[in-house]
């Protein structure tokens, strides 16, 4: 003779133990795992009843359940329409500027930019974009700038100062350290990583950028991107931009004030 509990009958699960021990479980209900073990019967955790309702309702009513519980986004047919269109108008605005002359060459003495992202758009798969209001720097050649002219209409481009360099690494630096973001807030650490180039705390850090030395590509690799800040408030226009920032595309100089409106 046996009891039978019969719990989720969807899960169609049973546990079959004997009387006395229905009994003992039923009157000691924090002794009844120890019971289970000793009788040598297996223990399986079962879901919740009022879990296993809520995931059926999920399924019933959100549009395409099996994307919601996958982790997979539900975009609309319309998005998609949006994305290629302007996928396309980059690519072909890119295949056009391959056959236009290449810029001017910044003087000897501008060879630092700082490229800073103010539009939102979708870039062609063959080039990543920084993140919306993240910026990083640039060495000033042939190759970058045929990259910046790609992505021009989106990013405000300039020369830096010295004391931009060392607002944007003292405040919002970070180190790439097993793909992880480390504060730069202790020499330490820098000379452990970056000693055998002979840069040993944060002021030879900003000198070897500033300065676009031998090792200058070994150090912006080792510093993450800068992710700046906008006022929560702040006022745009129709194309999506910031109205006290300005258009995107090369700015010279005055970059250092975007600089400072963001920092």
């Amino acid at each position: 003779m046996s009891c039978i509990f019969l719990s989720q009958l969807d899960r169609g699960l049973t546990l079959s133990i004997d009387p006395f021990l229905c009994l003992q479980t039923l009157s000691h209900k924090g002794d009844a795992p120890k019971l289970v073990a000793e009788q040598g019967v297996r223990v399986i955790k079962l879901v919740p009843e009022n879990l296993l309702k809520k995931r059926k309702a999920i399924k019933a009513t959100k549009p395409c359940g099996q994307f919601y519980h996958s982790g997979l986004p539900f975009k609309r047919l319309e998005d998609f329409l949006k994305d290629s269109h302007r996928k396309h108008r980059d690519e072909t605005r890119i295949r056009r500027s391959a056959h236009r002359p290449a810029p001017a060459m910044p003087s000897a003495k501008n060879r630092l930019a700082f490229a800073v992202r103010i539009r939102d758009a979708l870039i062609c798969r063959h080039f990543r974009l920084l993140k919306i209001f993240s910026g990083a720097f640039v060495k000033m050649n042939e190759t970058s700038m045929a990259m910046l002219k790609m992505v021009e209409p989106y990013v405000a481009l300039g020369f830096p100062n010295l004391k931009s360099v060392c607002e944007l690494i003292l405040k919002r630096g970070q180190a790439k350290i097993n793909k992880r973001k480390v504060a730069l807030t202790d020499n330490t650490l820098i000379e452990q990583h970056m000693g055998k180039y002979g840069i040993i705390c944060l002021e030879d850090l900003i000198h070897e950028i500033y300065s676009v030395g031998m090792n200058f590509c070994v150090v912006r690799n080792y510093i993450w991107p800068f992710r700046l800040s906008v006022a929560r408030h702040t006022a745009r226009d129709k194309a999506g931009l910031l109205k006290n920032i300005g258009n995107p595309g090369p700015r010279g100089m005055d970059v250092n004030s975007i600089i400072r409106q963001l920092n």
